[in-house]
């Protein structure tokens, strides 16, 4: 009798102390879960405010803010660039023509290029003005200069454009024989590098 309530007893115990066991370990286990929730969360959060940043420094969000841009910030919208250059990691370099430079381009030429229709045609010339690449303006006076006063620059719609210099004064030569003259360099961006240029430039007709 003695020793049958001593099993009990004994296996009573052990039932209490497996549950208390089994208990701390569900309790381990649902606070481990909770931290990695936690964490998950909280590096989802770093990851939007990242993203925020960086569309916020972006080149598109360059081109909006400045005032004698206005009219590229537009075209990229109308072209539907702006994203490649708010979200697109690149990096890329933008030679970005002002406002005065656009009033330069014919304005027929320039409204028939707004329409819906050509689109296309205004998203290869824009194209015409970005390099996948970050060169920054000492960086392409350096190309310049160790390729005998001639730097070509592959641009992404596929064209070139040719790169020299005329005293201090970075020129574009583009593919019409126009040229542009860097009037502001070194814009830094989140994903990538502007030089705002006085000139529009053309692929050949």
């Amino acid at each position: 009798m003695k020793f049958k309530m001593l099993f009990t007893v004994l296996t009573l115990s052990a039932l209490v102390f497996t549950s208390c066991e089994d208990n701390k370990k569900k309790e381990q286990e649902e606070k481990e879960r909770m931290e990695q929730m936690e964490a998950e969360r909280e590096a989802v959060m770093q990851a939007e405010q990242e993203r925020m940043e960086m569309e916020s420094n972006s080149i598109a969000a360059k081109a909006m803010e400045t005032d004698t841009l206005s009219t590229l910030a537009g075209a990229l919208q109308t072209a539907q660039m702006d994203e490649l250059l708010t979200v697109g990691e690149g990096p890329y370099t933008v030679f970005a023509p002002t406002n005065a430079a656009f009033d330069k381009v014919d304005k027929a030429t320039l409204d028939n290029l707004m329409k819906e229709e050509n689109h296309s045609k205004l998203g290869d010339l824009l194209e015409y003005h970005v390099v996948e690449d970050e060169i920054t303006s000492q960086e392409l006076v350096q190309m310049i200069n160790d390729n005998d006063g001639q730097y070509t620059i592959a641009t992404l719609n596929g064209a070139e454009l040719t790169a020299s210099l005329e005293g201090e004064n970075v020129i574009l030569t583009d593919e019409a024989g126009n040229k542009a003259t860097v009037v502001q360099a070194d814009v830094d961006a989140s994903n990538g590098i502007v030089h705002i240029i006085d000139t529009v430039v053309m692929t050949k007709a």
